[in-house]
């Protein structure tokens, strides 16, 4: 994602909910701080990953599960986002990549997200102006990880585009060549969220309808 162009989305996101970028540059640069040559994956393992093969990116809502339970994930690369990592551990597949901002998972699910990683999964850690704390305590366990940002990007932490960790997902997967994508366990209109959350919702899906999926 060209920051050019994703930077007035970013502005205007930033408006709607009332953020100051300055709180994610702080947190962006406060990540690449704790990036090491031994703790940081490259970009061309995840383009190696995702590179015309079919993607199936796991969104966290509530049906996860049982859409899940009717494919056959044999025949994808999984992208998850989030608490979505823990539920496809729990059924016994390690997604090949992982999008997370840390900040919100329950301490298991954030056990299984460093779980996954030592078996093999990419994690993308997102830091943003409300999630320093958790970078600071959680970042230190994960073995390898790529670092992503919101807002211009560092030499060593990234702006693949998309703002909540599954639009994220959808952008990673379309940033590094995905064959095709598919989404499960993304529910626009669940009408038991917050209205924070329901208005991250509503910009997940005008993101990803930007994306042509």
């Amino acid at each position: 994602m060209d920051f050019a162009a994703w930077e007035p989305i970013y502005e205007r996101i930033l408006k709607d909910f009332g953020f100051d970028r300055t709180g994610d540059e702080e947190a962006a640069r406060f990540l690449s701080q704790k990036l090491t040559e031994k703790n940081t994956a490259s970009l061309s393992e995840i383009k190696d990953t995702i590179s015309e093969k079919p993607l199936l990116v796991c969104g966290n809502a509530p049906g996860l599960r049982n859409e899940l339970l009717k494919l056959d994930l044999s025949s994808f690369v999984i992208v998850a986002a989030d608490g979505a990592a823990a539920v496809l551990m729990d059924m016994g597949r390690v997604p090949e990549v992982i999008c997370t901002d840390l900040d919100g998972n329950s301490e298991a699910d954030i056990e299984k997200e460093i779980l996954a990683c030592t078996r093999g999964s990419i994690v993308l850690i997102h830091a943003h102006g409300d999630n320093m704390d958790k970078l600071e305590k959680y970042v230190p366990r994960f073995r390898r990880f790529i670092a992503t940002t919101q807002a211009r990007p560092l030499d060593n932490v990234y702006n693949f585009g998309g703002f909540s960790d599954g639009d994220r997902c959808v952008f990673v997967a379309r940033e590094f060549g995905a064959k095709s994508i598919r989404l499960a366990g993304f529910d626009f209109e669940d009408p038991l969220v917050n209205p924070i959350k329901k208005k991250k919702l509503n910009w997940a899906k005008e993101l990803i309808e930007m994306l042509g999926i």
